[in-house]
């Protein structure tokens, strides 16, 4: 299953790190970085194969769909077959 093979890692904790970060940064050399080390924080959640609640969410929806069209296509299939008899 999709959620078998990635963690989930909530938006909001994504930003409280981020937050942080800011924070032990601010007014030395390297807040100029902040770009640099948002981009690689997002880099680092990518390669840990990380994904968002909202982005497990939509997987999950598009999920239920398919389901249900499988199972309305399994049913066609059935009355046909059915028919064919």
């Amino acid at each position: 299953m999709f959620y078998e093979s990635h963690t989930m890692i909530k938006k909001e904790r994504l930003e409280e790190i981020s937050d942080k970060i800011r924070e032990l940064i601010k007014n030395s050399p390297i807040e100029d970085m902040e770009e640099n080390i948002n981009a690689l924080l997002k880099s680092m959640f990518t390669k840990m194969d990380l994904i968002t609640r909202e982005e497990f969410d939509v997987q999950t929806e598009v999920l239920k769909k398919t389901r249900l069209k499988l199972e309305m296509l399994e049913k066609k299939l059935d009355q046909l077959e059915t028919k064919k008899k």
